[in-house]
């Protein structure tokens, strides 16, 4: 027996050990079978989340809701596009024809503005947001930025033939009416009343509402609260995925400290129903609350465990090794990597915190 017998032994060894998968021709990947599960988030259909309450989820890429008062409606968030806007306002029109007396932005994304026409008839109802609506693009206008657009198509997947996309992760895979524009809102549409502050209650159609600062995924993010009927409308503060603690696309920093204070005063609201700005709706208190505080943890976590890490000396690709999901949140079906990454989140956290130096000399050059 020569020398390379033993070791031609062990090769085989190790090739029969190995677990039989076949090539199969056209087979998913387990990622794109996840994703595939994930659509069941988007049929079309309008949920009645309580009485009086209703959310339109999968004909738009966000959700658009209604509820009904004494003497017309509310709508919070208006979806992409009218085309979307248009058969989500049909929709509604089946379960009242009261007129619409104000519409809420829970921020000023404008997959969540862009359908506001559909849903003003006659005379413009109030169009209600913070203050602040609009921060978020500030500095690319200001700055004369206009690659974010091109960032924004590929992040979303807007280039890619039909056949090519399975959904968005946390909205099912639509394009653009609008000419391939992600974000903005159109001058006729923009807010008529601002708030400035932590919280603004109104009074509309006979309904009673408190507009609550939520920033998070956006700094012009506001939650809305029915407290009546026991819903809060979250805006993108929740959707079931991981959060998009970081776009991809480019973004001006989200403040994940923020993002996780503002899921705890969701927690406190003790609701009922919960209306994310994507995906399908929660309901039953229970659960409801089970998944704001396995949310707002997790973003916590996120935060937390990069701040210690940085307060070690560790560098950003240190650090997505470092902070790793505690197992009982990481296996939550609503904390998946669908939309945003833990790893983005940490880049992000370093980022806003120490800038773009990872704090190495032999990297400063």
């Amino acid at each position: 027996m020569n020398s390379f017998t033993p070791v031609i032994r062990l090769f085989f060894f190790l090739f029969i050990s190995l677990p039989f998968t076949p090539d199969v021709p056209g087979a998913d990947s387990p990622a794109t079978e996840k994703l595939r599960k994930q659509a069941e988030q988007f049929p079309e259909k309008v949920v009645k989340v309580a009485e009086g309450v209703y959310t339109a989820v999968g004909y738009s890429v966000s959700n658009v809701s209604m509820i009904v008062g004494d003497e017309g409606v509310i709508i919070i968030d208006t979806g992409l596009d009218m085309p979307g806007a248009a058969k989500i306002a049909k929709q509604f029109q089946k379960i009242t024809d009261k007129p619409v007396k104000a519409i809420i932005y829970t921020h000023s994304h404008g997959d969540h503005t862009g359908g506001t026409m559909a849903f003003i008839r006659k005379k413009r109802p109030q169009i209600w947001a913070r203050s602040n609506f609009g921060s978020e693009s500030k500095p690319w206008d200001d700055g004369g930025i206009t690659f974010h657009r091109v960032r924004g198509a590929r992040q979303g997947g807007f280039k890619l033939p039909p056949e090519q996309r399975v959904n968005n992760g946390i909205a099912p895979a639509q394009y653009p009416k609008r000419g391939g524009e992600v974000f903005g809102s159109a001058k006729d549409t923009s807010p008529s009343h601002t708030f400035d502050g932590q919280k603004k209650q109104i009074q509309v159609a006979g309904v009673t509402l408190d507009l609550i600062a939520a920033p998070g995924e956006t700094n012009d993010g506001l939650c809305v609260w029915f407290p009546e009927k026991k819903v809060v409308f979250a805006g993108d503060t929740f959707y079931r995925s991981f959060p998009n603690l970081y776009a991809i696309r480019g973004t001006p920093n989200r403040d994940v400290r923020l993002w996780a204070e503002s899921l705890t005063a969701m927690t406190k609201l003790n609701a009922r129903s919960l209306v994310p700005g994507h995906t399908l709706p929660v309901i039953g208190e229970n659960d409801v609350k089970q998944v704001l505080v396995d949310y707002r943890d997790a973003v916590q976590f996120v935060h937390d465990k990069t701040v210690e890490g940085i307060n070690k000396g560790l560098t950003p690709d240190q650090l997505v090794e470092y902070v790793k999901l505690p197992e009982h949140l990481a296996k939550k079906d609503y904390l998946q990597p669908f939309y945003g990454k833990v790893e983005f989140g940490v880049r992000t956290v370093f980022n806003f915190y120490l800038g773009w130096f990872d704090g190495n000399p032999t990297n400063l050059l």
